[in-house]
């Protein structure tokens, strides 16, 4: 029974990760929000995917670049992965963790199916969450296929 109720408290802990409401989730739009969390291509995938994401021009009102984290959860919300960008001023391969973006628009990022030790996930489904400025839009679900 102790070990049973220790599961359903880390579950419960585990899904506030995704349980913070959005504006997406409170009626604005996406555009309101400044930025978007798109389906990844292809899905179901193996061994890699494109995760495309939009930056909206509001988000760079200030003047300011705008910082982006995407993450890749399993299905107990603990993190796998962090993609890489694609086609960023940085270069190819760098993380998506705290990466600066300097220009609305559509931009790409890249999991090559591996976790954070580099070994090849288990086939299954998991969790993208972008975050933008602190921000965190609504998770999409991935499906890793054999």
């Amino acid at each position: 029974m102790r070990r049973l109720f220790g599961v359903g408290v880390v579950l419960l802990l585990g899904l506030g990760l995704f349980a913070t409401p959005t504006m997406a989730q409170t009626g604005s739009s996406t555009r309101d929000r400044g930025f978007q969390l798109q389906q990844n291509f292809p899905n179901p995938f193996n061994p890699e995917t494109t995760i495309p994401f939009d930056l909206f021009p509001a988000m760079f009102e200030n003047g300011k670049p705008v910082v982006v984290t995407i993450r890749i959860f399993n299905v107990l919300h603990q993190r796998v992965a962090i993609p890489t960008a694609l086609n960023h001023p940085a270069g190819n391969g760098t993380a998506v963790e705290n990466l600066e973006y300097a220009t609305p628009g559509t931009h790409l990022a890249y999991w090559d199916g591996l976790d954070k030790d580099g070994r090849k996930v288990a086939s299954g489904l998991y969790y993208v969450l972008l975050e933008v400025n602190g921000r965190r839009a609504t998770p999409i679900k991935i499906t890793v296929a054999k």
